[in-house]
């Protein structure tokens, strides 16, 4: 057995430890002042903005907040985004699962065939499959419905989905599914109690591809829905980019509060979100 070796502080030299921690704070910076910048022109009137682009509002006004989410609808769009990414999610997640303990132990002839086309769907851009979802969606009567939206995108997330999961659940020996079957359980049983609770750190990683892949996805949903009813936040914050572009206050708080859901997901859930992407980056 290798012995793991404990690296300190103390061992670095002080030039790189200072080199290291000005890189941090470089970074962070270049991070968090879009985001800052953001915030503080939301709170400017029009003449403000064009006055000074990059100063501090003189009269900080919350006004365009409220203006933004009655022009918008975000009531409606966040209850949609909500929709689409929560029902999404949870059916990559199970679907992925159940497939890839299907390719890791539960092997035959096809499995190859099969994974190997799950596989291939990694290689496809949304560009190149626009118009014929959007063609097959029309043909099938389900454009402008919350099924073929929620259709392609489970569709999008399995890809990646099924290959993760498939290669997390390899990691898990044999002799675990081997043992549970002498004992008389069924492969159901097997999934449900040993393979799925073992595969959470994978479920966790594909969580967070679907749900910031989703809230923030805007080209197809523009093209398979035009009701106002069935539309999500990026949708309604484009609406900014046309007639009321000009309007920049209301403009940034729109986009302000478009942001807000994924940085309160990420401050929610920060720690799980980097146990499960480094689990998921070392098993898979």
């Amino acid at each position: 057995m290798m012995k793991q070796v404990k690296i300190r502080k103390s061992d670095f030299h002080p030039v790189l430890r200072a080199f290291v921690y000005l890189m941090a704070l470089v970074f962070t910076v270049l991070t968090l002042y879009p985001l800052l910048w953001l915030v503080i022109s939301s709170l400017k009137t029009n003449t403000e903005f064009q006055i000074n682009i990059l100063g501090w509002p003189q009269n900080p006004t919350l006004n365009n907040y409220p203006t933004a989410w009655r022009l918008a609808k975000f009531d409606t769009l966040f209850l949609n985004s909500l929709f689409f990414t929560t029902v999404s999610t949870l059916v990559v997640i199970g679907l992925s699962l159940m497939a890839g303990f299907a390719f890791a132990k539960l092997r035959s002839k096809a499995t190859p065939f099969l994974h190997g086309s799950f596989i291939m769907g990694i290689l496809l851009t949304l560009q190149s499959i626009m118009v014929p979802l959007f063609l097959m969606s029309v043909t099938t009567g389900l454009y402008d419905t919350r099924l073929g939206v929620l259709i392609p995108y489970v569709g999008m997330g399995l890809p990646i989905g099924v290959y993760l999961c498939t290669e997390f659940i390899k990691s898990i020996p044999d002799s675990v599914v081997e043992s549970a079957r002498i004992d008389g359980a069924s492969y159901f049983r097997i999934f449900a109690s040993i393979v799925a609770p073992m595969a959470a750190p994978v479920a966790v990683t594909l969580a967070i591809l679907n749900v910031s892949g989703v809230w923030n996805e805007f080209m197809l949903i523009n093209i398979l829905v035009s009701r106002d009813a069935l539309r999500t936040l990026p949708v309604g914050i484009h609406k900014f980019s046309g007639a009321l572009a000009s309007d920049h206050g209301r403009q940034f708080a729109a986009l302000t509060i478009g942001l807000v859901p994924m940085v309160v997901f990420y401050l929610l859930f920060r720690k799980q979100i980097t146990k499960g992407v480094s689990a998921g980056a070392i098993k898979g």
